[in-house]
This record gives C-alpha cells, structure tokens and sequence, in this order.
C-alpha cells in the first residue's frame, strides 16, 4: 500500500485521521502537508502546489477533511467557500484520476434543506439552504464528475476535545455566564471526530483487502459514492448542550454552571439559515462495511472524559 495524503491535518477531523490512518495494516507514509504547499484556497493559480504536491508524492489515497467551515461567514464570503470546498476538490479528483488514487471526502448533512420528517438517505434530494451547503454540494459534484474512485461521508455536528466545535465552545460560556439560551428546533445527531477517523480507516482498510484482485479504482467503482457518516441517536442542539452541561456539572460540582434554556431559531438569527432536520440514516455504511457509527451520547460521555 502506497502513501496517504492528508488534507487539513490540523483540524479536529484531520488530528484525528493522523493517528488513525497510520495505524493501518500494511498502510504506507502519512504524509500531511502544511497549509504552505497544500493551499486549497489558491483556485487563482488552479492549485498549482497542491497538483505538484500529488504528481510529486503519488499517493494511494487522498484523505481530505480540509474544508471552509464558517457557515455563516461563506454567507458574506462565497468565492472563499467555494475555492476550498469545491474547486479545490475539483482538482483533487482530477489528480487522483490522472495517478488512480483513491479519495476519502467529507461533506456535510447542510446539502438538504431539512423539511423531510425521517432521518436523510443518501438518494434523497440535495437542496442547501445556505452557501456552505451549497459549495460542499458542488464539491461532492465535482468529486464525482472527476471520474476519481471515491468515498464521501457526509456528517454532522462534528465535535471533539479539541479545535473549535459547539461543545468547547457551550462549556466555556457555561461557566461564564448566568443562563445559557441554545436553539431547541434543529434536530441532529453530534458525531465524534475520533469516531469519523476510526471509520475511515477502516473502511480505507476494507477497500484494500477488496481491491486484493482488481485496482483500487476497480474496487471503488462498485462501492464507492456517497455515505452518510452521522453520529448515532437525535437531538437538538439545545439538548447536546444541556446534556453537555449536566454531565460537566455531575464531575464539577463545585462549579456554578449556567443554566441551559431551549430557545426557537427565528430567536436567534444568524447570517446563514440551517435545516430543522439534519438527521442522516447511515444505513447504507453499515450494509456496506459494517460499521455503526457511535450513539451520540455515548460518545460525549468519551469526550467529556478527555477534557
């Protein structure tokens, strides 16, 4: 097995692939870039270091949780979320069909629209409602149209110990403040960055025992695709920070937390409008690799744990 190339290594979905991709059986270098030779916001000069990174390192797989992620700044800066999580991709599948890579993508449940009643499958409708959804959309598009073999996990409210995330960001302001108001009317399903790395290892793993007797792109061209990679269970957001807080509380006792208040959307705002419903049936990753993603609560309890 050739080398890995790692997009995004310091985000909270990258720090973890780092670890876990390394530790695949018979898997060659990790190899993660700095952000200098790996621009993927460089759509100006057609990402001319990033393709003569991948000519120069002829990777076996392209991993790529990189990606513009300020949902509501794409609203005011679209050229920006596009560049990365669209052209950038572009080029990506086209290098990786030019040298038969294979290449493991992540997009995002803000492709749908959120008025459908019951968990998203992968066939169902895209419709974003903002520009992030919008350019992830085009990038997964795009992914496709690269004639690349590829796998792309769709997931949701991605968290961890580390980097930026609701999470981090709900503690530190529970402590700080006397009540806490959180959104009660978007459903969904937090997914543990850790979690979304030990999944993609494995099936990186599983393609390679299938690709035993055909190439690689053989083997992703009957299943490869799209697959919704979301955590476990549903709840709202508001209900992730409550839950969040009561367990922080329980090993905090004498801390003085806020107290978490369920608040309608249209209360609060925002630039970019988010889907009611951001539910992803993950059925599919499971019939095809046999992997179940981590009920949400059981992954904050682990979460909570590391802080």
């Amino acid at each position: 097995m050739g080398p890995i190339l790692l997009t995004g290594a310091t985000g909270q979905v990258g720090r973890e692939l780092l670890r876990t991709l390394g530790a695949i059986p018979g898997a060659g270098e990790v190899i993660a870039p700095g952000r200098v030779s790996l621009d993927l916001s460089d759509a100006a000069s057609n990402f001319r270091g990033f393709r003569e990174t991948i000519r120069s390192v002829k990777p076996r797989w392209i991993v790529n949780p990189a990606a513009y992620t300020a949902v509501d700044k794409a609203e005011s800066e679209p050229e920006a979320a596009y560049a990365v999580n669209a052209l950038a991709v572009q080029a990506i599948g086209e290098e990786a069909q030019a040298i038969g890579a294979g290449v493991i993508h992540f997009s995002t449940d803000y492709v749908f629209d959120g008025t459908k009643r019951d968990p998203y499958v992968e066939s169902d409708i895209t419709a974003p409602l903002n520009v992030y959804g919008a350019s992830k959309l085009k990038g997964e598009q795009a992914l496709a149209a690269s004639g690349a073999g590829h796998l792309t996990f769709r997931t949701s409210w991605v968290y961890g110990a580390t980097g930026k995330n609701f999470l981090l960001t709900v503690l530190k302001l529970a402590r700080e403040r006397e009540v806490l108001k959180i959104v009660a009317d978007q459903h969904g399903a937090p997914t543990w960055s850790a979690d979304l790395a030990r999944m993609t290892a494995a099936v990186i793993a599983q393609c390679e025992t299938m690709a035993a007797g055909d190439t690689l792109h053989e083997t992703l061209a009957k299943v490869g695709g799209v697959y919704h990679a979301g955590g476990g269970g549903a709840t709202t957001w508001y209900g992730f920070a409550a839950e969040a807080v009561r367990l922080r509380q329980q090993c905090e006792p004498e801390v003085r937390f806020a107290e978490v208040q369920g608040i309608a959307s249209v209360d609060f705002p925002t630039p970019a409008k988010r889907p009611g419903n951001s539910l992803l049936d993950c059925g599919r990753l499971q019939k095809s690799f046999g992997w179940t993603m981590m009920d949400w609560q059981d992954s904050l309890g682990k979460v909570l744990s590391e802080l």
